[in-house]
């Protein structure tokens, strides 16, 4: 971490050094600056904090530079050769026509595109190699654009402005607040702004919420920039993470995607940051070193002196605060280009409207059109499954997890139970455990209950489900995002998968099933993931030249957040919540620290956090107690999870200084209790999740 020439240990205690593993550093000082900041603020060790920054492979001790795979290309000799001159030698042919195909001089083909030819594909390619025809070399960690040439960026008048000015901040830390419809362009806004950086000889870094999303932006980035791109996220494997990670660090890629962790990308000259769905909750880590992406990224901004945008539709209520405050600019899109249109959007009353499977007559009807029309259809229920509860009707039983206060959902396809917060599976029963009577029904929709429904309703059509059910494995998501824009699926079915960024060109209607999840929650955050998740969907209808519409179903037709909801209304609908989380005394008006304990044993949990009130009494005794409010330890809303009680103790006060002030001095008095043997506890500074 540092160099000293004295320490307040005695010499007795220093350890002596064994060995130097890298003769440069592995990380810039700036980024061990940001790590430093963020063990501090997140109140996380250092040492954990250091290795999510590296790759595994680093922390096992590996070279700072990867191996990188062994890769075979034409020389040009082997360029000009005639295939047939190889008639006598078939396999040593195949390599070379696989070679012209696959990589014709340029990145090369590994091992895994030539082991298709033959088990015996490597003698061939030695014997090529020997007639200096193949050369064998290291896959670069370069990430070249298409070679057929690009696609122009071009800018409306509205995109250009925002361009602008974001480049008049280029070589400042400057927060810039992108906030533009659904379908707006804010794309084409990091492209031209990403162009300009590279122009300079500077690196970007693009932040998206899921991985799911990658694949679709790199294409789009390769399109329209002659820059190499490297990606990284959660989805790659530990050798694949180290060499982009290498490749970011020694600057041979000038654009870093990824998702939450890349933003600790050791990037040797950064130019900008940028953060797409800024709002998105996925930033935030919910395990373990608890930080949240988008804070360390405006961080790291600051301490690179570079400019950040945070770019959404719906942006998170921190954000828009910054925005009144001074402390960020706002940069709007305010429209679609071209003649796109917001979607209509129309409520849907399921206290007056009769339902098959949860499906309205009005929505089943408005789905029939679009596939006369030959359009896409989106159905869009935040539950994955068949049936949330499983229920007998003969004596009220309910399946229940063993394992947590939860019920089991049903999943008919596997023709099993499972708890979607511990995992727990077990055969689906076909008659009552408790009364042995056949009289259980499946209560609730799931996605996979209204993909079967759809599927009955409409036999002609292509119905696809996305959840994550159906995108566990590597590759599903992107398949099953390339088959609906290609036009191989008439009705779309999906959770929160879909929501985030998407562009869908033959989609024209959404639907929303149950809009009511999260508006009566015991988190003051739902309503606004809520709106945020509602909004983001249904504007996945109708970006291209077709109007589109949104139907949403909902049992509070009149709630005030739905009218804001159907006239596309986010701004009002922010200053309403706004108003009752400054009244409230909750973020980001206030600032909050949460301490999770959790034992296999009841109250054991409850009983550390009393200790630990009282030690948090004797530390504000010391200091001003009417800076910090702590709170009496709770249960957590669902108190047994994976077998382990859990509660909670909120901590909160008006500025962020007294409350990491209280923080240090507690934890560090906690950390001494002898109790802390029996429990799991850990603190998340500015939660996102109450749960």
């Amino acid at each position: 971490m540092a160099l000293t020439t004295e320490s307040d240990l005695p010499s007795a205690r220093l350890k002596q050094i064994i060995d130097v593993l890298d003769a440069d550093p592995l990380l810039p000082d700036r980024l061990i600056r940001l790590l430093s900041w963020a063990s501090e603020y997140y109140h996380h060790p250092i040492g954990e904090v250091i290795e999510s920054a590296l790759p595994l492979p680093l922390r096992r001790g590996a070279p700072a530079g990867p191996r990188l795979p062994e890769v075979y290309r034409l020389t040009r000799q082997g360029l000009e050769l005639n295939p047939t001159a190889l008639d006598r030698a078939p396999l040593q042919r195949q390599v070379v026509t696989m070679l012209r195909a696959v990589a014709p001089g340029g990145e090369g083909a590994a091992a895994a595109h030539l082991r298709r030819i033959s088990p015996a594909w490597r003698g061939a390619a030695n014997a090529l190699i020997r007639k200096g025809l193949v050369s064998k070399g290291q896959q670069s960690c370069r990430r070249p654009g298409p070679a057929d040439g690009l696609f122009p960026i071009v800018l409306n008048p509205t995109q250009a402005s925002a361009v602008s000015n974001i480049l008049s901040s280029l070589g400042n830390f400057q927060t810039s607040l992108l906030q533009g419809i659904t379908g707006s362009g804010k794309t084409e806004v990091y492209l031209a702004a990403i162009e300009a950086v590279v122009a300079r000889g500077r690196q970007a870094l693009v932040l998206v919420p899921e991985i799911g999303l990658t694949p679709q932006l790199v294409e789009r980035f390769r399109q329209r920039l002659n820059v190499n791109i490297t990606v990284m996220h959660s989805g790659l494997s530990d050798s694949e993470r180290h060499r982009a990670w290498w490749a970011a660090l020694t600057g041979s890629v000038q654009v870093v995607l990824g998702t939450r962790s890349a933003a600790f990308a050791p990037l040797r000259d950064p130019g900008l940051f940028i953060i797409d769905e800024e709002h998105d909750t996925s930033y935030k880590q919910q395990d373990g070193f608890r930080y949240h992406a988008r804070d360390l990224i405006l961080y790291r901004a600051k301490l690179e002196n570079v400019p950040v945008v945070l770019g959404s539709a719906t942006p998170a209520f921190e954000s828009l605060v910054n925005v009144d405050r001074g402390r960020y600019r706002r940069i709007e899109l305010p429209s679609r280009p071209g003649a796109a249109d917001l979607p209509s959007a129309h409520l849907l009353d399921l206290r007056r409207l009769p339902t098959t499977d949860g499906l309205t007559g009005p929505l089943i009807e408005a789905i029939r059109k679009r596939i006369v029309r030959k359009e896409q259809s989106l159905i869009f229920l935040n539950r994955r499954g068949f049936a949330p509860v499983l229920y007998c009707t003969a004596c009220s039983w309910i399946a229940q997890c063993p394992r947590c206060d939860a019920k089991l959902t049903t999943h008919k396809q596997s023709g099993s139970l499972q708890c979607h917060h511990c995992g727990h599976r077990a055969p689906a029963p076909t008659m009552c455990p408790v009364c042995q009577k056949l009289s259980l029904i499946n209560l609730g929709e799931g996605t996979q209950r209204i993909e079967e429904t759809l599927s009955a309703l409409f036999p002609d059509a292509a119905v696809l489900r996305i959840d994550r059910d159906v995108t566990r494995r590597k590759g599903h998501l992107e398949a099953r995002l390339n088959c609906i824009r290609e036009g191989g699926a008439d009705i779309l079915v999906g959770t929160q998968l879909l929501t985030k960024g998407h562009d869908f060109p033959n989609v024209t209607l959404v639907g929303v099933v149950n809009a009511d999840q999260g508006l009566y929650s015991m988190d003051f955050r739902a309503p606004e993931h809520l709106f945020q998740q509602i909004i983001q969907v249904a504007g996945r209808a109708g970006r291209a030249d077709k109007p589109g519409e949104v139907l949403v179903q909902t049992w509070n037709p009149h709630h005030p957040y739905f009218e804001l909801l159907r006239d596309h209304d986010y701004s009002w609908f922010a200053h309403l919540a706004l108003a009752e989380r400054r009244a409230a005394h909750f973020p980001p008006y206030h600032y909050l620290a949460l301490l999770r304990a959790e034992s296999t044993r009841a109250r054991v949990a409850i009983e550390f956090l009393n200790l630990a009130r009282r030690q948090a009494g004797v530390v504000l005794r010391k200091n001003k107690p009417d800076q910090v409010h702590v709170l009496d330890p709770v249960p957590a809303p669902m108190e047994r999870r994976a077998g382990r009680y859990r509660a909670q103790l909120l901590v909160s006060a008006a500025h962020r200084t007294p409350l990491h002030r209280f923080l240090a001095a507690w934890l560090k008095r906690i950390d001494k209790l002898p109790q802390t043997k029996k429990v799991r506890w850990s603190i998340d500074v500015d939660p996102v999740d109450m749960y």
